[in-house]
């Protein structure tokens, strides 16, 4: 198992992934106790087809997966109150288009700089120099939201009302969590891909809400779980020869039943 992380590119992945784990602290424990699950899948998958356009446009990818990201935000929020939607219908719909944007350019329009498969599902054990100084970005940006947004964010997810009352803005720390959370999706792409983005973001946090007895608890408990799973599947992904993105979210999933089986026993006793 040491020998394995000798090797660079396993090294930088696990850096990586050590740059990511805090996200799934400061953002996934806001993300479970908000519901904000399907709209964090909904930010991976929608930047899907800007990665496809980021090549043949000369645009750094992460840029273009941060606008394609930012526009569905928008437009979910432009859907819901135009059309009455609520948030999952409007994020279901978007993210199927956006999906399906992504493997028509992919197949039929453009020749991509990376394999559709890549783009899906990440490609950890090549991460460059860029991929680096961009989760570290996203870290640094959401440690500054939170240092602006936590209260309002905690106030707003227990009780909007209350937190008015307090002087507090739900409005705009719901806004600066939005945004923190579409930069951090972005900064996880190359590690989980489009469609995996959950594996790191959201399923850690879930399994410590299941023991967590407070916020800090939450967030500090997501940030050791994300560690611990990713840097487990990149081993397993290592051995068996398999997709680490894909091995670290049937890692997360496992680990996740058998937390929930845990619990179910505990509560029974």
């Amino acid at each position: 198992m040491i020998d394995a992380f000798e090797l660079p590119f396993m090294q930088r992945a696990a850096l990586v992934v050590a740059l990511i784990a805090p996200l799934a602290g400061l953002l996934g424990a806001q993300i479970v106790l908000r519901r904000l699950a399907f709209f964090t899948h909904g930010v991976g998958a929608a930047a899907f087809p800007g990665l496809v356009l980021a090549g043949p446009a000369g645009v750094p990818p992460a840029l273009a997966a941060l606008g394609f990201g930012g526009a569905f935000a928008a437009s979910s929020e432009w859907l819901g109150r135009r059309a009455r939607l609520t948030s999952d219908v409007t994020t279901a719909l978007l993210l199927v288009l956006a999906l399906a944007a992504g493997i028509v350019l992919a197949s039929d329009v453009f020749e991509s700089g990376s394999e559709v498969d890549q783009l899906l599902f990440g490609s950890l054990l090549a991460i460059g120099d860029g991929e680096i100084l961009a989760a570290l970005a996203a870290l640094l940006i959401a440690g500054a939201a939170a240092a602006r947004s936590r209260r309002e964010w905690i106030a707003a997810g227990f009780d909007p009302a209350a937190a008015r009352s307090l002087g507090l803005s739900p409005a705009a720390g719901d806004r600066v969590l939005l945004v923190a959370i579409a930069i951090a999706v972005v900064a996880s792409l190359d590690s989980t891909g489009a469609l995996l983005v959950s594996a790191l973001l959201v399923v850690p946090a879930a399994t410590a809400r299941l023991f967590a007895r407070s916020v800090g608890e939450l967030e500090a408990g997501s940030a050791g779980i994300a560690l611990l799973e990713g840097l487990a599947g990149l081993l397993l992904a290592y051995e068996l020869d398999v997709p680490p993105g894909a091995a670290i979210a049937v890692l997360s999933g496992a680990v996740f039943a058998i937390a929930l089986a845990g619990s179910a026993a505990r509560g029974a006793r």
